[in-house]
């Protein structure tokens, strides 16, 4: 189930990139998230409405504190990576940079989480930064664009990393449809906001505009972001994060059958490497959980450890 759960979630998550691509020619970063985000916020909020049973037990701070976590993990996230696509960083060059999420959450995990970071896993974490890096280096210096947009998709990793620790540090459990609600309808607002600032809000005729939001929604946001926080509470930071290793070489490859992009053996070449890296972290997690096992020292240390909740 782990492994099913995994696939589903990096091809999920790429799709991301893919539709972003699709949507960006037929309008405004702004105007493909808020129609993607309105309708399905009005539905998630009038499934709300009937079904109570998500929302038993939730203080107005369990609320705000998941709005927050929306706000950073959607809403900062995703207007990034849409914005840098616009600017003219391709696809592949956005993956990588959001590929550096894992050293970052990783390094932070000891002091924010007390979590215990396994040697096997650094060395796992080293060799996927080196095979997203062999997939979309080349492409990082090509095309004209501006300097300062390769910056703009690195602020986003920024804010999907502090959504991931401000979850991992929450001591109540949210139902994920509520969760997701919420989430949903924070991005709904923001970005319905800045539409309507931009002067952004009409929706363009083109039908490809509508095949992306259709594309998003039910790839994106159902299946990635989804599958992120579920995967997030069964393995934990380190593991979840790791698999963010193979969204460049997925990403390439997708986009070489899809509109024509190059996939050169370099590519292919650090496809391999990520995947290399992400069996190395996950026997390094295993071999970790092995020794805590016969260790009571250890095992007290593991159970120590804060748990990522819903």
């Amino acid at each position: 189930m782990n492994v099913l759960l995994s696939a589903a979630f990096v091809l999920c998550w790429s799709s991301g990139f893919i539709g972003a691509k699709l949507g960006a020619g037929s309008a405004a970063a702004t105007t493909l998230l808020m129609w993607r985000f309105l309708p399905l916020a009005l539905v998630l909020a009038a499934f709300a409405a009937v079904c109570r049973a998500p929302w038993r037990g939730l203080a107005v701070r369990d609320v705000a504190r998941q709005a927050v976590i929306g706000a950073l993990s959607q809403s900062g996230y995703l207007l990034t990576v849409y914005y840098a696509i616009q600017l003219g960083v391709s696809s592949g060059t956005t993956a990588l940079i959001d590929g550096t999420q894992p050293l970052v959450a990783g390094a932070l995990a000891g002091p924010l989480l007390g979590q215990y970071v396994a040697r096997a896993q650094w060395l796992g974490l080293g060799v996927g930064v080196s095979g997203v890096a062999l997939v979309t280096l080349a492409d990082a210096g090509s095309g004209d664009v501006v300097w300062w947009a390769y910056l703009v998709p690195f602020l986003g990793m920024l804010c999907l990393v502090a959504a991931t620790f401000l979850e991992s540090r929450s001591r109540t459990e949210v139902a994920p449809m509520a969760a997701m609600t919420v989430h949903c309808v924070t991005s709904a607002v923001i970005f319905t906001v800045l539409a309507a600032f931009s002067g952004a809000v009409r929706p363009p005729g083109d039908a490809t505009f509508w095949t992306a939001v259709l594309w998003l929604v039910a790839l994106s946001t159902f299946g990635g972001y989804g599958l992120y926080w579920l995967i997030l509470q069964r393995s934990g930071v380190t593991k979840v994060n790791t698999l963010m290793f193979l969204m460049a070489p997925v990403t390439a490859v997708w986009g070489a059958v899809t509109f024509g992009e190059p996939f050169s053996v370099q590519t292919a070449l650090g496809l391999g490497v990520a995947l290399a890296a992400v069996v190395v972290v996950h026997r390094g997690d295993g071999g970790r959980r092995r020794a805590g096992a016969r260790s009571p020292a250890a095992g007290s240390r593991l159970r120590g450890a804060p748990s990522v909740k819903r």
